[in-house]
């Protein structure tokens, strides 16, 4: 039962948008911190949404609470030995992390690699 290669491969210029869905990914200088982008248990990659098909407030939208929304570029993922893999039309996993039980750090090195990499594009309005 695998769709894994359903969907086009995306090109090293694609972006994709982390979902910042805890207040604490966001540090005092507004950057994103590596937190964001360590793997849960039982996650088979980070969970991405294709820029192309979504702006940043619709990746947003998606979710009850969301702090903020960060890009990173496919090429600058792969350059790190990882990759965007889409899912679905709209979705993709960051793949190849090792989770922090296996291997905490090289799973921290890589989510601060991803965490230097990426850049907030959206944040709610502050009324």
């Amino acid at each position: 039962m695998s769709t894994k290669y359903q969907f086009n491969t995306l090109p090293d210029s694609a972006i994709v948008y982390r979902a910042l869905l805890r207040r604490q990914w966001i540090d005092e200088a507004n950057l994103v911190v590596s937190s964001a982008y360590l793997l849960r248990a039982n996650e088979p990659g980070l969970s991405v949404t294709i820029a192309s098909v979504c702006s940043p407030e619709q990746c947003a939208a998606k979710f009850n609470n969301c702090f903020g929304v960060a890009s990173l570029q496919v090429g600058q993922i792969r350059e790190l030995g990882l990759d965007a893999v889409p899912d679905s039309a709209s979705h993709a996993q960051i793949v190849g992390l090792p989770q922090v039980k296996d291997d905490r750090n090289r799973a921290e090195r890589l989510a601060d690699l991803l965490a230097q990499r990426s850049s907030i594009v959206w944040q709610p309005s502050q009324t």
